[in-house]
């Protein structure tokens, strides 16, 4: 199983990146309607159709998000509060994750609005009179760390593209513990890098 034999497995622990000239990304994020759904690991809102990002010449639509707490990835040996995972398929199902990081301080709108809607019961998709856009979740400054990983549960699926987002988003002590008392620890160990090579956006 990839979980215990693949050599590209996620999260990791990002140190010594290596600078590089890499695309900007650039996300074109539509409002969706609010499908949210505690699903026993995590809680997670799937995304209406319509929202892409941009990586060069790659288009990669966003399926869901969910969050990990406290962070999955590391920066040098630092993992935050939490971390939502956005997570984006291109036509051919190729999947490509950007990590937001998330670090206490203001309250962010976008989670308050989500925590007010958690569903009563675990593993029934709820769909709510709400509409939500996810680009709230995002940071000003878009640069990031890039490698090749997995999905952070089984099947821990590999060949997925990572794009860790640099510059964390603040969410407020109130929403970390809201989100705390339905997950203490949702996150994944740090996994071995192997042969891989961080990339960081100049």
């Amino acid at each position: 199983m990839a979980c215990r034999d693949g050599h590209h497995q996620s999260p990791i622990d990002i140190r010594n990146p290596q600078s590089a000239d890499l695309p900007a990304i650039q996300f074109d994020y539509k409002q969706s309607p609010l499908h949210i759904i505690d699903n026993g690991h995590t809680i997670m809102v799937n995304y209406g159709p319509g929202s892409y990002m941009f990586v060069g010449n790659d288009r990669y639509e966003l399926k869901q998000f969910h969050f990990h707490r406290p962070s999955e990835e590391k920066i040098a040996g630092k993992a935050y509060d939490m971390v939502v995972h956005l997570v984006h398929a291109d036509e051919q199902g190729n999947l490509a994750v950007v990590a937001v990081l998330l670090e206490q301080g203001p309250a962010n709108a976008l989670v308050d609005e989500l925590w007010h809607d958690l569903p009563k019961k675990k593993e029934k998709e709820e769909l709510k009179d709400v509409e939500i856009d996810v680009a709230g979740l995002l940071p000003e400054d878009r640069h990031y760390y890039s490698f090749s990983g997995s999905l952070t549960t089984p099947p821990c699926t590999e060949n997925v593209r990572w794009f860790v987002l640099k510059h964390p988003v603040t969410v407020s002590p109130t929403e970390v513990k809201r989100f705390s008392e339905i997950y203490r620890n949702d996150a994944r160990p740090t996994q071995p890098l192997h042969d891989r090579v961080v990339l960081e956006s100049r």
